[in-house]
C-alpha cells in the first residue's frame, strides 16, 4: 500500500495484513481529525463490532495538530499534540475492533487545497482496495472548513473510481452542524441505540480533547439521544440514539450533479417546508 504523504501510517490491530484488512472491509469511515471517525462513522463501527460478517476500516485525513488545548495540554506544542492524537486514534481502533485505520497525516491546508491531488489519490487507493459497501464522512453543510473539504475530496475520489469499486451508499454525517433541520425525506436516520457504553468508551479515548476543554463525549451522546426523541412528533421513541446523515449517494452516481446545487436543493426544501407550515397557521 503506497500512500503519497511520507508521514502516513496504516495501523492494523492484531496480526492481520494490511491487504487482508482492506479486502474484508464492508464499512469505511473517512474523518478529518482523530476522533471524527467515532462521531461521523459510529454507525459503521457499531455495525461491525464483534460481527463475523462486517468489518470497519477508518481513514483519518489530517494530523490533528492544530486542535485547541487547555488544562494539562495547554502547553503542548503542535508536534506534541500530533503524537498524542495519533496514539489516541490507534487506541480507539483497537478498542472498537476496527479492521484498521489509515492515518494520512495531512495538514488541514493541504486538504482544503482543491488543486492538491494527493489527498484524493490516497483516498482512491484506499477505497479501491477496500471496495466497501458504505462510506461515512462529513456532511456538506458542516461549518468546519476542513470537514467540508474532506467530504468534497471523498466525493471526488469515489467519482474517479470504476463502478465496481464504488460503495452502494455514501453518507455525510453530523459533526460541527447537526442535520435535524433537513426535510424528512432528505435525511437518513441511522440507528445507533443500545450500545452507549461502547460509544462512551470510544469517545473517552480522546482524552486530549476532553481534558483539553472540549466535551465531545457528552455533546455527541446528547445529540444522538435528542435525535431519537425529537425524530417523531407524534410517536414514541423507537431507539435510544440516532445519527442523521445527508445521503450523498446521488453525487457519486451522477458525476455531472453539481455539489452546490445538490446542497441548495435540500436547503430550499427545508425552507419551503417551514413556509408552508407557517402558511397553514396564519
Amino acid at each position: 500500500m503506497i500512500l503519497r504523504n511520507s508521514g502516513a501510517e496504516i495501523f492494523i490491530p492484531g496480526d492481520t495484513s494490511t491487504e487482508r484488512a482492506l479486502d474484508r472491509t464492508t464499512h469505511l469511515g473517512i474523518g478529518a481529525h482523530p476522533d471524527d471517525l467515532e462521531i461521523v462513522a459510529y454507525h459503521g463501527i457499531l455495525q461491525s463490532f464483534q460481527s463475523e460478517d462486517n468489518w470497519f476500516f477508518g481513514v483519518t485525513v489530517t494530523d490533528g495538530s492544530g486542535s485547541p488545548r487547555a488544562g494539562a495540554y495547554a502547553n503542548y506544542s503542535d508536534e506534541a499534540m500530533h503524537v498524542v492524537r495519533r496514539e489516541e486514534q490507534k487506541r480507539a481502533a483497537a478498542l472498537g475492533e476496527y479492521g484498521g485505520v489509515a492515518l494520512l497525516d495531512y495538514a488541514s491546508a493541504a486538504v482544503k487545497d482543491a488543486d492538491n491531488p494527493d489527498v484524493v489519490e490516497d483516498l482512491k487507493t484506499l477505497i479501491e482496495a477496500a471496495k466497501p459497501w458504505v462510506i461515512y464522512t462529513h456532511n456538506l453543510a458542516d461549518k468546519h472548513d476542513t470537514h467540508v473539504a474532506v467530504a468534497l475530496r471523498t466525493i471526488e475520489a469515489v467519482r474517479g473510481l470504476d463502478e465496481e469499486s464504488k460503495p452502494r451508499k455514501l453518507y455525510g454525517c453530523e459533526a460541527w452542524r447537526d442535520l435535524d433541520w433537513m426535510f424528512e425525506a432528505d435525511k437518513v436516520a441511522l440507528d445507533v441505540g443500545g450500545h452507549e457504553e461502547l460509544a462512551s468508551s470510544l469517545l473517552g479515548v480522546f482524552e486530549s480533547q476532553i481534558a483539553g476543554g472540549k466535551r465531545y463525549d457528552l455533546a455527541t451522546l446528547g445529540r444522538w439521544r435528542a435525535n431519537a426523541t425529537y425524530h417523531e412528533t407524534h410517536g414514541t421513541d423507537t431507539t435510544s440514539a440516532l445519527i442523521y446523515a445527508m445521503d450523498l449517494t446521488p453525487l457519486i452516481r451522477n458525476p455531472r450533479l453539481e455539489v452546490r446545487r445538490f446542497v441548495a436543493e435540500r436547503i430550499d426544501r427545508f425552507a419551503r417546508d417551514v413556509f408552508a407550515r407557517l402558511g397553514e397557521m396564519l
